[in-house]
């Protein structure tokens, strides 16, 4: 996720790093020397005679500008669909970091130490990015787990869910050992939920691209836009075509590949959502609530 100055216009309009432009590039210019091929070969005809007809090849600029607007139409969609997959995304990680606040806290308010439970939370949201990005290691996480619980992951096929097995168990052996009550237990093994549900949305998310049919279509109806363009522009804009057709596939390659980065929120590219600073703020957060607990209870020195 990039961080940038929402009133600095200038400095905004003008960035090319976290845009579309590096990857839409060659496409952009392959289109632009087709269009200059295309404005070469309607001039040399006109300056030989060989074309006499008022449009270039007789194409109708009215059925252009129909297929221009059916094009519009479905790139807005596929944009708002990207971005509803990122927010829901952001959702999960913002109940994720709610969830793992209050889950320590009453773990530390209730509970004589909770220092362990703090380490199971931090561990587990860290294999929760780990295993988004596709990994399956604990090697950000082995730092926060115990060994029986890193031993353990070996054995599941998604290590998050090893990690909220551990967590329940911690919460199990409090409730035998008397510290907490089976009221305590619920609004703990809640906020669990909470968490364990937020990973069953993300998942959905990285796991379910978009239809393969609508995203080919749309990449379709953009190469068959751009390929008649130029054939309506060369008569009316001379010269002027290729330009004009840089900047319309610019825009129209940008908006694609803006929606297709930000359809998986969870990957390592610029603009995903930065699940780092999130686990970040959880660990450090759970940790200064279980070690705020335990020196509150520690006795004062007279």
């Amino acid at each position: 996720m990039i961080e940038y100055n929402r009133y600095s216009w200038w400095q905004t309009t003008f960035s090319l790093h976290g845009t579309a432009l590096p990857r839409a590039s060659t496409r952009v210019l392959i289109f632009t020397i087709y269009a200059t091929l295309l404005q070469w070969a309607f001039e040399t005809g006109l300056n030989f005679g060989w074309i006499d007809s008022q449009h270039f090849l007789g194409l109708d600029p009215v059925g252009h500008a129909v297929l221009g607007s059916l094009l519009g139409f479905l790139i807005v969609f596929r944009m708002n669909a990207s971005n509803a997959r990122y927010w829901e995304g952001r959702s999960h990680w913002g109940q994720i970091i709610n969830s793992s606040r209050n889950l320590v806290r009453l773990g530390s308010t209730y509970t004589s130490d909770a220092r362990e439970l703090a380490g199971l939370v931090a561990g587990y949201v860290l294999t929760l990015e780990r295993s988004l990005q596709g990994h399956r290691d604990v090697e950000a996480a082995d730092v926060y787990l115990p060994t029986a619980v890193c031993q353990s992951i070996s054995q599941f096929g998604n290590p998050p869910t090893a990690v909220a097995a551990a967590i329940s168990t911690w919460i199990a052996d409090r409730h035998r050992a008397g510290e907490i009550d089976s009221w305590m237990v619920r609004q703990m093994e809640e906020q669990l939920s909470k968490l364990v549900d937020s990973q069953g949305g993300c998942e959905k998310i990285q796991k379910t691209p978009m239809p393969f049919a609508y995203v080919v279509m749309v990449k379709q109806l953009i190469v068959a836009y751009l390929l008649t363009l130029p054939i309506v522009l060369c008569d009316r804009c001379g010269w002027w075509s290729p330009m004009l057709m840089a900047v319309v596939s610019l825009g129209l390659f940008g908006m694609e590949e803006a929606s297709v980065e930000i359809e998986d929120p969870f990957g390592i590219d610029d603009n995903c959502l930065n699940m780092h600073a999130f686990c970040l703020t959880i660990t450090r957060d759970t940790g200064q609530l279980a070690k705020a607990a335990v020196k509150r209870r520690l006795p004062v020195s007279s």
